[in-house]
C-alpha cells in the first residue's frame, strides 16, 4: 500500500478505536492486559476493513497505534532508541535527531499541528505542567529524566517545536569516558583527587558540551559520608550518593505567582547542613550565594556554567553577581570569585559529534585587578582524520598546580609524572 494511502488508513483506524476503547475500564487493568486488550481491537479494525495490507503493514499499524494509546505517539520509536541524544520538533513534518553527535533529519511525522500539540499536553500534563496560548512555552521531564522543552503558537510561527534532551540509559563511569576520549587518565586522576580533597569546581561548556554529564562524573568520587543538596532548574542530576536531597526549581502559575528560583533554594539549603552544594548551572543572582557559600565551609561544592573558555566563564560570573544587586565593587567580586573556586574545566562539541574537556584550568588567586589563572591540561587539536574524525592530543602543561599541596594535606599523592604524560587522540 502507498505510504500516503497507509497514513490515511491508520489515522481511521485511530479514529475507530479511540471511539471503540473504554478509558475507565483499561485504566482498572495492569497496562500488559491493557496493551493486550487494545492490539486485539486494532486486529479486529484491520479485519473488518478489509484493507489488503502486507504482515509487515498490519505489525506497523498496530505498533503505531499502540504507541499513540500508551505512549507518546510517532516519538516512541526513538525514545526507544538508546543511540538517539537529541530529538529535535521543528513542526509536524520536520523532525531531527542526534546520533552520535550529528544531526541528521529523519521521516517520522505527525498527522497535523492538532496532534503534535496533543502529545505536547500528554508529555507536560504527567508532571504537573500546563501548555496553551495563555503559557505557550514549558519545561518539563520525561519519566527516565530526559529535558523537555516546548514552545506553541502564536510564539512558534510555524507550529508547535518540541526539543527533547536524552540522558543514557545507565550512568556514564570515570572509565568510560577516559575510554571515549574525552579525558585522559591524567586528567581524571586529577579531577579526582581534586573531588576527593574538596576543592572547588566548576565546569564550562556550551549547550550540549556535556557539562552534566561530567559533573554526574565528578560527583562519583565524593566521598559516601558527605551530605549534599543538589539545586536544578530541570532535575538531569544522577548522584549515586546516598545521603542526598534533591531540589528543583517551581515556575510560576498561570497567574504569574508562585516561582521558586534557584537562588531561594539554595538559600534554604544552608539551612540543611549540607557538606556540599552540587548547582545543575549557574545562570543569574544565584551566583553570589553560590561563591559564598563556597567561601564559607561547603568547599568541594560544583556548578556548570555555560562559556566558550575559561576566561568567558570568569566573566559570566561577574555578571550574573552583578544581577544580585548589592553594588560590589569589581575587585571584590574577583576576590570572591578566585578564592571560592579552584578549578575550572572547560568542555566542548568538537566537530566530529566527540565531546573532550578542551582545557584545565587552575585559579591561583589575584594579580592586582586581574583573577590569575593558568592551564594544567589542554585538548590541542591537530585535524581531521580521512574518517572525519578529529585528530589531536591531549597534552600537560608542565606546570605543577597549587592545590598540590591542599591534596598532600587530605592524605592524596598524586604521581610525579602526571603532568608530564601526553596522550594522543586519533
Amino acid at each position: 500500500m502507498e505510504q500516503l494511502n497507509l497514513e490515511k488508513f491508520k489515522t481511521e483506524a485511530h479514529h475507530t478505536l479511540i471511539s471503540r476503547l473504554d478509558l475507565e475500564k483499561l485504566s482498572r487493568i495492569n497496562s500488559t492486559q491493557a496493551r493486550q486488550a487494545v492490539a486485539g481491537m486494532v486486529d479486529q479494525i484491520i479485519t473488518d476493513q478489509k484493507v489488503p495490507l502486507s504482515l509487515v503493514e498490519q505489525e506497523k499499524i498496530q505498533a503505531d497505534l499502540l504507541d499513540e494509546v500508551f505512549g507518546l505517539g510517532p516519538l516512541e520509536p526513538l525514545l526507544r532508541d538508546p543511540k538517539i541524544s537529541e530529538i529535535l520538533v521543528n513542526g509536524k513534518d520536520h523532525v531531527f535527531i542526534e546520533r552520535g553527535g550529528i544531526l541528521q533529519r529523519i521521516d517520522a511525522a505527525f498527522r497535523d499541528d492538532r496532534h503534535l500539540l496533543q502529545i505536547i499536553d500528554r508529555i507536560v500534563s504527567r508532571v504537573g505542567r500546563r501548555v496553551d496560548e495563555s503559557s505557550p512555552m514549558v519545561d518539563a521531564r520525561l519519566a527516565d529524566g530526559s529535558r523537555v522543552n516546548a514552545i506553541i503558537p502564536p510564539l512558534a510561527l510555524d507550529g508547535p517545536a518540541l526539543s527533547i534532551r536524552r540522558f543514557g540509559t545507565g550512568p556514564v563511569s570515570a572509565k568510560q569516558l577516559v575510554e571515549l576520549k574525552t579525558v585522559s587518565p591524567e586528567m581524571m586522576e586529577m579531577l579526582a583527587a581534586a573531588v576527593r580533597a574538596r576543592i572547588s569546581i566548576l565546569i564550562s561548556g556550551g549547550t550540549g558540551s556535556g557539562k552534566t554529564t561530567f559533573l554526574n562524573i565528578l560527583s562519583r568520587f565524593i566521598p559516601k559520608g558527605e551530605r549534599l543538596v543538589t539545586i536544578e532548574d530541570a532535575a538531569e542530576l544522577q548522584l549515586g550518593q546516598e545521603n542526598i536531597v534533591r531540589l528543583e526549581t517551581r515556575p510560576p502559575n498561570i497567574e504569574g505567582a508562585g516561582a521558586i528560583r534557584q537562588r531561594q533554594l539554595l538559600i534554604n539549603s544552608l539551612r540543611m547542613r549540607p557538606d556540599r552544594i552540587i548547582m545543575g548551572e549557574v545562570r543569574g543572582e544565584e551566583a553570589f550565594d553560590m561563591l559564598q557559600a563556597m567561601n564559607t565551609g561547603h568547599e568541594g561544592s560544583m556548578t556548570t556554567i555555560h562559556a566558550n573558555t575559561t576566561r568567558d566563564a570568569l566573566s559570566r560570573l561577574e555578571s550574573m553577581v552583578a544581577m544580585s544587586n548589592f553594588n560590589i565593587p569589581e575587585k571584590t567580586v574577583r576576590q570572591q570569585i578566585s578564592s571560592a573556586i579552584a578549578i575550572i574545566v572547560q568542555v566542548s562539541r568538537l566537530s566530529d559529534g566527540s565531546r573532550k574537556a578542551i582545557s584545565i584550568s587552575e585559579i591561583t588567586g589575584m594579580d592586582e585587578n586581574v583573577i590569575s589563572m593558568h592551564e594544567i591540561f589542554s585538548f590541542n587539536k591537530k585535524g581531521i582524520g580521512p574518517d572525519g574524525r578529529v585528530i589531536g592530543a591531549f597534552q600537560p602543561s608542565h606546570i605543577r598546580p597549587k592545590f598540590l599541596e591542599q591534596l598532600r594535606i587530605s592524605g592524596i599523592f598524586l604521581p610525579a609524572d602526571l603532568f608530564e604524560r601526553t596522550m594522543e587522540v586519533n
